[in-house]
C-alpha cells in the first residue's frame, strides 16, 4: 500500500477531494455565498509576518496549555462540525486521535455518532448545543451530555446558513430511498476507495443526527434538525445567560466578532468565548476572525478564555492567533480532510502537521513558551483589522 501519510494539511485537502463523492466533498468546503468571508479566513493569515532570529534560538520548545479546565498538548482543540460521515471512523475516529495526541474535543449536536460513544474514546470532550427547540428540550440535551460524562458545553451562535453558493450547494441525502440515493449513484461510483472503505466497515454511511433526541427514540436526520433549529426565534443574551445557569462548569458561547459583544458574554457568567464566523458559513462580507481577534482579546482581558476559530491550516496560524490574544485555537476543516483522506490516522497526521509547524514557527522566532508568545512578535500591516466596536 502506498504511503498515506502527507505533510501538510493542503495536501490532506487534495486527497480528501480525491476520495469523496463531489457532494460530500461540497459539504466540507461549505461556505456562504460569494465565499468572501471563507476565503478571508485563510488570506488574512497570509497578511500576518514574523521577524525571525538568528542565533539564541531555544533548545526546546513548550507548548502544552489548558483549554476550558482540560489539559492539552497543544493550544489546539477539535471543532464541533457536523455529519462525519465522510469516513467510517467518523466522529468516534476524531476523538481517538484527538486524545492519541492529547487535545480536547468538540463534538456537534449535528454529529452522526453517540455523545456516549465518542466520550468513550476520549474523556475531554465538550458538548455543542444549538439554540433549537423549546428549553425544556434544550436541558434535556444538555442533562444526557452531563450523564455521558462531558467536561463542558460549547453553545453555537454564529450561523445564518444563507441557502446560496455561487458554486453551487452540495446535494445531500436526507433518507436512504432509492428516490435520495439515485442522484448520488453516478458520483459514489466514480471514487471506489471510498466505496470500499464502507464495504469494510460492514456499515453505511449514518445520516441521523442521534444527539437532538433524549428519549431513544429515532433520531432526525440533519434537514429535520435543521428545521428544528430554523423554527426557533434567536436567543437573546438574558436567553444565553439562562442557559448558562442551566450548566454547572465550562461554557464557551462560540461566534463573538464584537468587542461590545464579548463583554455581554463575560456578563452572562461564560468561561470562553470562540471568536468565530462558522467558517464564513455565518454573514458574507463579515472580518476574518482573526482581524477581529485582538479586539476581542483587548475587551476581556483574563476575565476569561479565548478561542479563535476559522482559517488555521499550519502551525504558523496557530502562533500568530496566540500573538494577537488567543488562549487557543479550534481547528474544523483541516482535521476533516485528514479524516477524509484516511480515518483516524488521517486526523493524527494532521494535528502532527499542525504541531511540528508551531515547534518549527517558536524556534524560528525565538520563543521557548506559547505563554511568552505576544503581539511583538508578529508583524501586523496597517489596516489589518477593522475599526473597534465598543
Amino acid at each position: 500500500m502506498a504511503n498515506q501519510w502527507f505533510e501538510t494539511v493542503a495536501i490532506a485537502q487534495q486527497r480528501a477531494k480525491k476520495r469523496l463523492p463531489s457532494s460530500s466533498y461540497g459539504a466540507i468546503v461549505a461556505g456562504a455565498e460569494a465565499g468572501i468571508t471563507m476565503r478571508d479566513n485563510t488570506s488574512a493569515f497570509d497578511e500576518l509576518g514574523f521577524r525571525p532570529v538568528t542565533a539564541g534560538q531555544p533548545a526546546e520548545r513548550q507548548m502544552d496549555t489548558t483549554i476550558m479546565g482540560q489539559p492539552s498538548s497543544m493550544p489546539v482543540m477539535i471543532s464541533p462540525t457536523g455529519a462525519q460521515a465522510i469516513h467510517p471512523d467518523g466522529e468516534v475516529g476524531v476523538a481517538r486521535a484527538a486524545a492519541n495526541r492529547g487535545i480536547p474535543m468538540g463534538l456537534s449536536s449535528f454529529a452522526s455518532m453517540p455523545i456516549e460513544d465518542v466520550i468513550e474514546v476520549n474523556g475531554q470532550t465538550f458538548f455543542q448545543i444549538y439554540w433549537a427547540g423549546d428549553k425544556d428540550s434544550m436541558v434535556a440535551r444538555m442533562e444526557r451530555a452531563k450523564a455521558a460524562g462531558a467536561v463542558g458545553m460549547i453553545l453555537t451562535l454564529d450561523w445564518s446558513f444563507s441557502h446560496g453558493r455561487d458554486w453551487g450547494s452540495p446535494q445531500i441525502p436526507q433518507s436512504f430511498t432509492i428516490k435520495e440515493l439515485l442522484p448520488q449513484v453516478p458520483a459514489v461510483i466514480r471514487k471506489p476507495r471510498f466505496m470500499w472503505s464502507w464495504i469494510k466497515s460492514g456499515s453505511i454511511p449514518k445520516l441521523g443526527v442521534p444527539n437532538f433526541v433524549t428519549d431513544g427514540s429515532k433520531p432526525p436526520v440533519f434537514f429535520e434538525a435543521y428545521g428544528a433549529w430554523m423554527m426557533t426565534p434567536p436567543p437573546t443574551w438574558e436567553d444565553v445567560a439562562w442557559l448558562r445557569s442551566q450548566w454547572d462548569g465550562e461554557f464557551m458561547v462560540k461566534g463573538v466578532v464584537r468587542a461590545d459583544e464579548a463583554r455581554r458574554a463575560v456578563d452572562a457568567g461564560v468561561t470562553a468565548i470562540s471568536v468565530s464566523n462558522h467558517g464564513g458559513n455565518n454573514v458574507d462580507s463579515a472580518p476574518a476572525s482573526v482581524r477581529v481577534l485582538p479586539e476581542i482579546a483587548a475587551a476581556v482581558g483574563d476575565d476569561i478564555q479565548v478561542v479563535m476559530d476559522g482559517g488555521i491550516r499550519r502551525g504558523s496560524d496557530v502562533v500568530k492567533a496566540l500573538c494577537l490574544g488567543a488562549d487557543a485555537v479550534l481547528i474544523g476543516r483541516a482535521y476533516l480532510w485528514g479524516l477524509a483522506a484516511n480515518g483516524t490516522a488521517g486526523v493524527e497526521n494532521v494535528l502532527d502537521v499542525i504541531r511540528g509547524g508551531i515547534d518549527a514557527t517558536m524556534r524560528g522566532i525565538g520563543v521557548g513558551s506559547i505563554h511568552d508568545l505576544t503581539a511583538d512578535h508578529v508583524i501586523v500591516p496597517d489596516g489589518f483589522s477593522p475599526p473597534r466596536i465598543r
